[in-house]
């Protein structure tokens, strides 16, 4: 009797480890301020990224992805897959009540790592006006490594970086440069995995100000953080450097030999910052981060899964969001019964090319109350033509980028109108309040 359930539990462990396995590794790369209109593959005339242009080669590319506009409420939103007005506590705060995705892939059976950007905490400010703990740390919301920048203390993020690790605590690196130092960490954890499933979530520091020297910049060795310089003429170089660390990615992936076991995803947070204009298709098109319009939401995204995905193709459907959550627990197989209440779609189908199950977004729906700065609350509905704030401003997307001119309903046309109306009952039902 002994020795068959010595033999059971021998085949249980194989069983285990071949299904492990078989999960496909997930790695989630969000750069920070990065509006579509800053990358070549969306109409930029200047700036060059080959590496997302060798995503979208062997990848899918989607024109229709939007964010919040401002990059705590898009995190809150893309971590736990729920619209702000459900858990959005304020400002560099992620409610330590709330399920995100790292914990939903720690539970099927993924070991998680977070690298870049945290500004989840709350600030010394926050905790002392509110009784107990208004955020959250890293190994709180989910993960089992990180190495981050603001967890608790804020520095450099580029160079002389001032970061915080799972295994060493709080570390000042002179002389390196940040985002380098995030793709070292991230480099190790896959390597250390082997055959354990991961997930990867790398909230960049790139491409938010201060705009500074990159490390293949002449002035970078000279260049003394503390000066405070914020030019936005070395965007385009923060650009190509956010470009050169996402090659190192898939460099690593392709020489632990996991490049068809391992989707890579890639977004923008929120839009370009409104100190950058970009020159697009001609036309010069500045950043609106933080503020509701097109140029505030409208982010790139590509997905890259070589053997997966169909190379070359092109995404036109809506994404909001809120569908990373349902997405990310369809990669990793989760069941239906292990699928918390999320506001979002799978796109899972989408990516795979599954027709017979092949859910799409009609709308994308936003409530906005960043609660810092001088933006003022907002909520709305629209597609890839119209918009409809709650307030009844309409506005056509496809010739109105800035919000200028709000049409009357009146105005529209049968379909024009039957859009608006769709959007009404969309709005009446959301209890925002």
């Amino acid at each position: 009797m002994k020795n068959a359930l010595l033999s059971f539990l021998l085949i249980l462990s194989v069983v285990t480890k071949i299904i492990a396995q078989e999960k496909p590794n997930i790695i989630l790369i969000m750069a920070d301020d990065l509006g579509y209109e800053a990358l070549e593959a969306y109409g930029n005339d200047f700036n060059k990224t080959p590496q997302i242009d060798r995503m979208i080669a062997k990848g899918m590319k989607f024109e229709n992805t939007h964010s919040m506009p401002l990059c705590t409420p898009s995190r809150v939103q893309l971590m736990t897959g729920k619209y702000n007005f459900r858990n959005y506590l304020g400002f560099g705060i992620l409610d330590p009540k709330e399920t995100t995705f790292g914990h939903l892939l720690q539970e099927e059976g993924y070991t998680t790592c977070i690298v870049g950007k945290w500004q989840l905490y709350g600030n010394e400010i926050q905790r002392k006006l509110v009784e107990g703990k208004v955020g959250s740390l890293p190994s709180e919301a989910g993960f089992d490594h990180y190495r981050l920048w603001q967890v608790n203390d804020r520095g450099s993020r580029y160079k002389d970086p001032l970061l915080d690790s799972r295994e060493t605590g709080l570390e000042f690196f002179e002389g390196k440069y940040g985002p380098d130092l995030f793709v070292d960490y991230m480099e190790d954890f896959m390597e250390s995995q082997g055959n354990q499933p991961f997930f990867v979530y790398y909230p960049m520091v790139l491409t938010h100000d201060p705009f500074e020297p990159v490390p293949a910049s002449k002035a970078f060795p000279a260049y003394n953080p503390k000066t405070r310089l914020n030019d936005p003429e070395l965007f385009p170089d923060m650009v190509t450097h956010m470009d050169h660390l996402i090659g190192r990615i898939l460099k690593k992936v392709n020489d632990l030999g996991i490049e068809e076991n391992t989707l890579i995803l890639f977004i923008g947070d929120n839009g370009t910052d409104r100190d950058v204009v970009s020159s697009v298709n001609g036309e010069l098109l500045r950043g609106n981060k933080g503020y509701t319009n097109d140029l505030g939401t409208h982010v790139p995204m590509i997905a890259y899964w070589p053997g997966k995905i169909k190379e070359g193709s092109v995404n036109n459907n809506l994404i909001d969001f809120t569908d990373f959550v349902p997405t990310l627990l369809d990669v990793a197989g989760a069941k239906k019964a292990n699928k918390p209440f999320t506001d979002g779609i799978s796109f899972y189908p989408q990516l795979t090319g599954n027709q017979n199950n092949k859910e799409v977004r009609e709308w994308v729906f936003c409530h906005y109350d960043p609660n810092w700065g001088k933006f003022a609350p907002r909520t709305f509905i629209h597609d890839t033509h119209y918009k409809l704030y709650q307030n009844g401003e309409i506005y056509n997307l496809k010739q109105d980028l800035y919000e200028k001119s709000p049409l009357n309903k009146s105005e529209l046309d049968k379909e024009g109108k039957k859009t608006i109306q769709k959007f009404e009952k969309v709005l009446r039902k959301m209890n925002t309040k």
